[in-house]
């Protein structure tokens, strides 16, 4: 699998990335665009929730922007309702 990654990122003129490379690029983008972390973890086959947060979730700028949002939101809808 490491040669054919390596083959395919040649021919895609990629920089040599590891296999792991990959494998925390996928998990930090599913978190990203919001993906359960339950979800992240059963993919990565991790044992608990609580390793994949702890490893993958390092804040990004994203994340925090879509936090950021939904709590905006939240309180736009509560201030409607009342």
């Amino acid at each position: 699998m490491h040669k054919q990654l390596l083959y395919d990122s040649k021919l895609a003129g990629m920089k040599r990335t590891r296999f792991h490379d990959s494998r925390h690029t996928h998990a930090t983008i599913m978190l990203e665009i919001g993906e359960n972390s339950k979800v992240v973890s059963e993919r990565l086959g991790h044992s608990n929730v609580s390793i994949t947060l702890d490893k993958y979730s390092h804040v990004t700028q994203n994340i925090q922007d879509s936090s950021a949002d939904n709590f905006s939101n939240a309180l736009g809808k509560k201030s409607l309702e009342q």
